[in-house]
């Protein structure tokens, strides 16, 4: 419980963040991605401050696991309320992986919206964001269905 209490905690606080960093405002997203028009770099901040915080987890973790390869006692854990935390391992670049960004990328530009703001964004009831929240989720369906039909057509050869 405790764990779910400060999933929900960390959640709020993210759209908290973003709501007071403006990144729930597509015009915000447009206007960082209008290069050679009136450009708004406040986007880039917001993503500085998110890798930075990422890079020095990531760190951290990484140090820990140098410690226990080499047998060190007493080393803090990380993360502090999971057993384990999952770091992706694929290292390749396939098709999907490239189309997806693409259709990520066109989405966010037309839209304005990628999915954590539009989901804070639903406590307006703004109609274009229930339509881009459909829209994702149907996405979502799609791309769910498509590859386990494809799993399926693959383990049947």
């Amino acid at each position: 419980m405790r764990q779910v209490a400060l999933a929900l905690l960390a959640g709020a606080l993210f759209a908290v963040g973003l709501g007071v960093s403006g990144m729930t405002q597509p015009s915000r997203v447009i206007g960082f991605l209008d290069v050679a028009g009136d450009w708004d770099p406040s986007l880039a901040f917001v993503m500085v401050g998110a890798i930075s915080v990422h890079l020095l987890a990531y760190r951290v973790l990484r140090w820990q696991e140098g410690r226990e390869r080499a047998g060190a006692a007493r080393a803090p854990r990380f993360p502090l309320l999971a057993d384990r935390m999952d770091v992706p391992t694929r290292t390749d670049l396939d098709a999907r992986l490239f189309a997806g960004a693409a259709l990520f990328g066109v989405g966010w530009g037309l839209a304005g919206y990628c999915p954590g703001p539009a989901l804070v964004s639903l406590a307006t009831g703004s109609r274009a964001v229930v339509a881009f929240i459909a829209a994702m989720a149907a996405g979502m369906a799609i791309e769910h269905f498509t590859r386990a039909r494809a799993q399926r057509d693959e383990s049947s050869r």
